[in-house]
């Protein structure tokens, strides 16, 4: 059997209704977990600060409507255009709305915030997306409109076209929104953030048994510090000055978000020449 201890995919779930709560996590199989379909996925930073207005102008966060209801995930804001994410975030779905300039996530009269209805066409999700591999979990939306950059709303970088940095040591950035400890019963309404660095991928994967590829990259999460069921999608980013954005939630252990099992993220520079043929997007 490939895979030997329990992983889940960052995403915790939530009944259909409009509250946060109801976490309720379903197996694909006897041992990797996705959202339920009809259910809500909900994101949190373990153990992180909770972020000020205008500090993360490139998080995005995604209300995905299904068949039977919504989920929520996050992403990162890269052109006038764009959003990265997380391929386990949006395949399946029937449209997204897209939170801009947000920090708190349930108050729509914030100053900055705004929110974009995008179709089901505008989303793509890479064509060698594996749920039961964990592999190429990337997709990209496109705004069906050109928004306008200010304080509260920039993109993130994305790294050189060609960059095969491993980033190891490097200290990052992960936001996202959620609950702030595996004991919280519900989503925090504010965006929180946490500052973790890289891990090698050869010492993650004494965790995760091989499951960790080349097109991962991971963060240790040593004082409980961490992503967390949801936060799916979300961005990880240099800690220096350049957002540059290299990380897209994925997944993490199914036991709990603060026994410092390190957080895997999908590799960004792994996927760069296939963000530039969906979008057009490189840094070069």
């Amino acid at each position: 059997m490939k895979f030997l201890i329990a992983i889940a995919l960052l995403a915790c779930t939530v009944s259909g209704h409009s509250d946060w709560e109801d976490i309720e996590p379903r197996n694909i199989d006897s041992l990797v977990r996705i959202p339920p379909r009809g259910k809500a996925i909900e994101g949190r930073i373990t153990n992180g600060e909770p972020a000020a207005e205008k500090q993360f102008p490139y998080q995005v966060g995604l209300m995905l409507y299904l068949d039977a209801g919504r989920a929520w995930c996050g992403g990162t804001l890269i052109s006038n255009r764009w959003i990265l994410t997380a391929a386990h975030c949006t395949d399946g779905i029937n449209g997204v709305d897209v939170y801009l300039g947000a920090t708190n996530r349930t108050d729509k009269t914030e100053a900055g915030q705004q929110i974009i209805h995008v179709g089901k066409k505008y989303v793509f999700v890479h064509e060698q997306w594996d749920a039961s591999q964990l592999v190429n979990d990337i997709s990209v939306i496109k705004l069906p409109v050109e928004i306008e950059f200010n304080e509260y709303v920039q993109p993130a970088s994305l790294p050189k076209l060609g960059d095969s940095s491993l980033y190891t040591g490097e200290k990052t950035i992960a936001s996202g929104w959620g609950r702030d400890s595996d004991a919280a019963k519900g989503a925090s309404e504010i965006l929180r953030w946490v500052e973790v660095p890289i891990m090698a991928n050869n010492v993650c994967n004494r965790y995760y048994m091989g499951s960790v590829k080349d097109t991962n990259i991971c963060i240790s999460t040593k004082g409980k510090k961490s992503t967390c069921n949801g936060d799916s999608g979300g961005p990880l980013v240099l800690n220096d000055g350049s957002n540059t954005v290299i990380g897209a939630t994925s997944f993490g252990i199914v036991f709990g978000c603060e026994v410092e099992f390190p957080g895997v993220f999908t590799r960004v520079t792994s996927y760069l020449g296939w963000i530039k043929e969906k979008t057009g997007i490189s840094n070069e």
